[in-house]
């Protein structure tokens, strides 16, 4: 199975970005993991709410296959704790899918056709946190679950 993590929107900030390489590197001694990052909609101050979802989603689901299990990052999604996520990780696994894909949406979230495409919402927290800080979250619970179903001492019960 391969791990694929969506974002919209570059990482600028460099501290963060080296953290995301590191986890990504740690991650692959698990599982095939791939970060794909879709760049900002040029003049989006411009669109309305609505709009820069619409066109957010379309080019998020240009990157999606047919046999791709899809889960929106969402503040609204499922909560886990990292040891429920964990097993989480292990029935998809389990199910034989080909590909995973973890989509991080934009500032005002996604649109109607995302969740329509979606096989489930996952939340992080119910705190709001910068999208670029998201993507680190993310792949260190990725991360530390492996860690968790290996029973690697990473995480402490």
């Amino acid at each position: 199975m391969t791990i694929s993590l969506l974002a919209i929107g570059k990482t600028d900030n460099k501290q963060l970005q080296s953290l995301i390489e590191d986890y990504s590197r740690r991650l692959k001694h698990y599982v095939k993991f791939e970060l794909d990052v879709i760049p900002d909609i040029k003049n989006a101050k411009n669109l309305s709410e609505t709009e820069q979802k619409k066109r957010e989603g379309e080019l998020i689901l240009k990157k999606i296959q047919n046999t791709d299990v899809i889960v929106l990052l969402d503040e609204n999604g499922k909560d886990y704790s990292s040891v429920l996520f964990s097993k989480y990780l292990q029935k998809h696994m389990n199910s034989g899918i080909k590909r995973l894909v973890f989509v991080i949406g934009g500032p005002y979230g996604f649109s109607e056709e995302m969740y329509q495409a979606a096989k489930g919402q996952l939340s992080l927290s119910k705190m709001t946190f910068s999208h670029q800080m998201v993507r680190l979250f993310a792949i260190e619970q990725i991360y530390r679950g492996f860690t968790i179903l290996r029973n690697e001492p990473y995480h402490h019960r």
